[in-house]
């Protein structure tokens, strides 16, 4: 019968990333010594491999947990500078990769490779409009390596993260300078954020995508915007009765339109 792994009140749930464009993967451990960014070597369905901690949580804040794999170690001098010696090759690598999606017209863009820390493993992330048959360009790659292939689609703000760039801010881009876990950023929060009369267009950053900031500024507005009264609502003020026809989340006002039709902002408090 199966049991399920029994993780101690001190177990700690380890948040590892193996690469920028990667996802984000749950692992176990009691050590207290582990830190964010610290490299960490794990078991994976793939192989031993080795990924940098992006984040540190309690088990208290998931759910549900029914079983997470155990960070095997952290990672030492040694296998730093194996992973080193197998990037030595990373140019040369994405270079024949880059060749052979020309040799086969691919509509896809290289952006990445990754060697696995086991040694027997090659991922090429790329990214392209529509689904592509690979079939040939794997089988070639797998001749010329001797090693698994693999080919991994990623999105535009990985790509982002990875290339790097300026955002209108003037600063590196968040998503290459910090910030590990992108999340979802919805048009809902153009709205959120009484943004939606500059555009979307006007709201994207270099990766063609909503800006990473607005999530940022998101907790702040629903915050602000639940000590206001919902549009539509009947108020009582210094001038009469009246119907909430506007609100600016920011200044706390209100815009209210009186009953015998003048309108007038006034700051609301609760």
């Amino acid at each position: 019968m199966f049991q399920q792994q029994k993780i101690s009140s001190e177990a700690k749930v380890i948040q590892v990333q193996f690469a920028p464009w990667d996802k984000i993967y749950n692992f176990n451990s009691d050590s207290h010594k582990l830190k964010t960014s610290d490299q960490v070597i794990v078991k994976t369905e793939l192989g031993i491999e080795i990924g940098e901690i992006i984040g540190i949580k309690s088990i208290e804040n998931f759910k549900a947990i029914k079983e997470l794999k155990p960070i095997l170690r952290k990672a030492n001098l040694s296998d730093i500078e194996k992973v080193n010696f197998r990037n030595k090759n990373r140019a040369e690598t994405l270079k024949t990769c880059r060749n052979l999606i020309k040799k086969y017209n691919l509509p896809a863009k290289l952006i990445d490779v990754k060697f696995s820390f086991d040694g027997g493993r090659i991922t090429f992330a790329f990214t392209a409009p529509e689904r592509i048959d690979f079939r040939n360009l794997v089988k070639e790659l797998t001749g010329i390596f001797h090693k698994s292939i693999r080919l991994q689609q990623i999105g535009v703000r990985e790509e982002a993260k990875i290339m790097g760039g300026i955002g209108p801010c003037g600063r590196e881009l968040c998503c290459l300078k910090f910030l590990k876990n992108l999340g979802n950023i919805s048009t809902d929060f153009i709205f959120d954020q009484q943004l939606n009369h500059r555009g979307a267009e006007r709201l994207s950053g270099s990766c063609g995508r909503l800006y990473c900031c607005l999530a940022y500024n998101e907790p702040m507005y629903k915050e602000l915007a639940n000590n206001l009264p919902a549009l539509g609502s009947i108020i009582k003020t210094e001038k009469g009765k009246g119907k909430v026809v506007g609100r600016n989340i920011l200044k706390q006002t209100i815009k209210v339109e009186i009953d015998n039709g003048n309108f007038i902002e006034i700051p609301f408090k609760k």
